[in-house]
């Protein structure tokens, strides 16, 4: 594969429908969460257990996974994950109780959706340097669109036709696609490049890497803030539509697509533009990624508690639409960011590490709000959500200040 630079966007093609399908499988289980509960008389905090453990599983596992991507093939971790997850959303179909949902969803989806992250964003990278924040970012669609469709198709399966058959259908696409990688997508191996920094790297050592990130300052903070959007986010994800579903009466298939087409419509749109114009930013100082990155979390708040709070639709799909063009200025800088502070050798690793920090945070708002939506309410609970990050959007612009172009200094 000589002519990497047409392949290149080939590979951001396979990798956009792989993530399209990895989002929209997780998503599926939050549109017809209402249907499972119904049908196996789960309460609340169970129901908020499957969405806890299943993001404690990934956080886990997703740190091995970012070690396993600096040694082996990315593209065989990317495929070995999209089989294992396809299968286990398949057989989530099959469920008859809590147990086999935790089995099921959240430990044999959650562990092979923790082998994708790494290797994905890593494989994606190597082909792509000067249009790197341009190609995460349209790649970052398919997080959008995968959740706006599955959103919408999982509950009009769901409504018509059994929440079994929406598990099976999508991860019945998901063996296809998989099949696909394995013809399609190939390793970067540039050998002049590749052979000096096996020459340079010799073997990845764990110790090596949790050193490296650990006295990295801005990816500490990155990470810090990085937990809070995936607790809003999880928390958002899992329950919305139910919110949708009980608070505005909403059919299954209505409250699955617009508790998640605004946020995501919008969030698709300011990506596009945030990946270029981070770029240019970034040109004239690199630590405008992370400025930019605070300022999508504090600019969001207000639609937080919007979205929360109000009691009209027009105001809470305000509130959607508003969450999601803000958050998109901090997921187009997220991997930029990390990757300009941490040396290549162990940006898979750093990759998993903060995967596993983030999800392991975020894991815990589902049952949090399961907890707390019987007490008061799920629209004050997710009111509640703003305050992670407005403390979180205080921080990063302290590495602004006084962290970022120091670290990036010593990386480059």
């Amino acid at each position: 594969m000589k002519n990497y630079s047409k392949y290149k966007w080939e590979v951001l093609a396979l990798l956009w429908i792989a993530f399209f399908l990895n989002q929209a499988d997780r998503q599926v289980f939050n549109v017809v969460l209402p249907l499972i509960k119904t049908d196996l008389q789960l309460t609340d905090l169970q129901i908020g257990t499957i969405a806890t453990v299943f993001n404690l599983v990934f956080a886990l596992l997703v740190p091995i996974a970012g070690y396993v991507g600096d040694i082996f093939s990315k593209k065989w971790i990317v495929v070995v994950s999209i089989l294992l997850f396809s299968f286990a959303t398949m057989f989530t179909g099959f469920s008859n109780g809590i147990l086999m949902l935790i089995l099921m969803r959240s430990i044999a989806t959650g562990g092979g959706e923790s082998l994708f992250g790494p290797a994905n964003y890593t494989l994606l990278a190597s082909y792509h340097k000067d249009t790197r924040a341009f190609a995460m970012s349209v790649h970052q669609t398919s997080y959008y669109i995968g959740i706006i469709v599955s959103g919408y198709v999982a509950g009009y399966i769901g409504q018509h036709w059994g929440w079994r058959n929406a598990f099976y259908i999508f991860g019945g696409i998901g063996l296809i696609h998989g099949i696909i990688l394995i013809l399609r997508l190939k390793d970067k191996e540039d050998k002049k490049e590749w052979e000096k920094e096996e020459e340079k790297a010799g073997k990845i050592k764990v110790s090596e890497a949790l050193r490296i990130f650990f006295k990295t300052p801005t990816a500490i903070v990155l990470t810090i803030g990085f937990s809070g959007l995936i607790f809003v986010l999880t928390g958002y994800l899992t329950w919305t539509p139910t919110y949708l579903f009980e608070k505005f009466n909403m059919s299954l298939s209505r409250a699955g697509f617009h508790s998640m087409f605004y946020t995501h419509l919008f969030a698709l749109l300011g990506i596009l533009f945030a990946g270029k114009f981070s770029d240019k930013l970034a040109v004239k100082n690199p630590a405008n990624r992370i400025l930019m990155q605070a300022l999508s979390l504090l600019v969001a708040v207000p639609f937080i508690v919007l979205m929360g709070i109000s009691n009209g639709l027009i105001s809470v799909y305000i509130g959607f639409a508003g969450f999601g063009f803000a958050r998109a200025f901090f997921d187009a800088n997220t991997w930029a960011v990390l990757y300009d502070v941490i040396p290549k050798k162990y940006q898979s690793s750093a990759s998993g590490i903060m995967l596993m920090i983030g999800f392991g945070v975020g894991s815990l708002s589902p049952i949090v709000l399961g907890y707390l939506k019987p007490v008061i309410g799920l629209s004050f609970g997710i009111s509640l959500l703003s305050i992670i990050w407005v403390l979180c959007g205080i921080l990063l612009i302290y590495a602004y200040k006084f962290s970022y172009n120091k670290d990036y200094k010593k990386c480059h």
